[in-house]
């Protein structure tokens, strides 16, 4: 297990039944426990960005509403009057130490594109550098279907890989990833998600929150590949990270992976929209797979989709399996007119084209 002694920069994601008491009701005294204990973490030297969930179940208080409304409109109606309440009550839990809040309000977009994703980064590492903690939430007054997040486990999990962070808490209502089909116990340590781990996740059915353990297991996944461990935990536990401090197992504890993807990689590999799929043969996929190597022209056997030079791109071998994704060096049309032939066919019938490279190793992210 990485000792958070040894971390330089976590993620904390707060959910909303850790933050209220019911519908609209702020538990005031756990915000100021989880101040506190941000305040421990930042005197030991520790970057702490926090991913607040919360803002929709405020807004329902504020606006008299029983149930999460159904209608996307109601829903970010809830979430412009929340927003408000809640970054302000950060604020009053951070001002007897001292600190400062950001707020920042993100989207899918803002993570799909490229220089919205450095924007993030840069202002991020901007806040940090100044000793403010950013406080990340959607910005689901504005988030559509096709640009949501979908939980704030998710969106913590990537803002973990956004920012390089050492490790990831999901803090909730539950201690931990419980094996309720067997010991019934909180599984203390997983090294790699596995179907049997994978099965003992439920859905949730509280009013306010949206996610369970499903959403929690997706977002050890994402941090995984990122390189960064997870804690899912009790944010009910006011002496949570003291324990961890202190060397004691806590919740449940994901592994990060041994070969963790390089950070100028990780844009490829959060992506979630890809703007088209190659096929390649056994030999390019060993290549790809055994030896790192860029995927070449000759190892194409078929393309799909109308991508560009530059957008992300699914590899898949032939039996359908997704082994990768990168950034494509060349377009769907010139593509569909060299795979298959080896460079120097290419240079020779095709010389304004000035390689046969279709995915370098450097923009190649191969997924477990």
């Amino acid at each position: 297990m990485f000792p958070l002694q040894q971390a330089k920069r976590v993620v904390i994601k707060v959910g909303t039944g850790v933050l209220t008491s019911g519908i609209g009701d702020l538990n005031t005294a756990r915000i100021e426990v989880l101040c506190h204990q941000v305040k421990v973490l930042r005197d030991r030297g520790i970057d702490v960005i926090l991913v607040s969930s919360g803002a929709v179940g405020l807004g329902m208080g504020k606006l008299g509403l029983k149930k999460r409304p159904k209608e996307l409109a109601s829903q970010q109606a809830c979430a412009a009057v929340g927003q408000t309440i809640l970054i302000n009550t950060w604020q009053k839990g951070f001002d007897p130490h001292g600190l400062t809040v950001a707020q920042i309000l993100l989207t899918r977009e803002d993570l799909r594109a490229k220089h919205r994703h450095t924007a993030v980064f840069n202002t991020i590492e901007r806040l940090l550098a100044t000793g403010t903690v950013p406080i990340v939430n959607e910005n689901d007054t504005v988030s559509a279907s096709e640009i949501k997040f979908g939980d704030n486990d998710t969106l913590s999990a990537l803002v973990a890989s956004v920012t390089n962070a050492d490790q990831l808490f999901i803090l909730s209502n539950i201690p931990g990833l419980i094996d309720m089909q067997g010991t019934g116990e909180v599984v203390p340590y997983v090294e790699k998600m596995t179907p049997e781990i994978e099965a003992m996740a439920q859905g949730t059915t509280d009013t306010t929150a949206v996610g369970g353990m499903i959403s929690k297991l997706s977002a050890a996944k994402i941090a995984h590949r990122a390189g960064c461990g997870v804690t899912i935990g009790s944010g009910q536990d006011s002496e949570l990270f003291n324990k961890l401090l202190a060397g004691e197992s806590v919740g449940t504890y994901f592994a990060p992976s041994a070969t963790p993807i390089k950070p100028h990689k990780r844009w490829i590999a959060i992506q979630d929209h890809t703007y088209g799929t190659v096929t390649i043969d056994a030999g390019a996929a060993a290549a790809i797979l055994k030896f790192g190597k860029s995927l070449l022209s000759a190892g194409v056997t078929d393309s799909f989709g109308a991508f560009n030079d530059g957008d992300v791109i699914r590899i898949s071998t032939a039996d359908g399996a997704i082994i990768a994704h990168g950034l494509a060096s060349i377009d769907a049309i010139d593509l569909s007119a060299i795979m298959g032939l080896p460079p120097e066919e290419i240079k020779a019938t095709f010389p304004e084209l000035h390689s046969s490279v279709i995915v370098h190793r450097d923009h190649l992210v191969l997924l477990d």
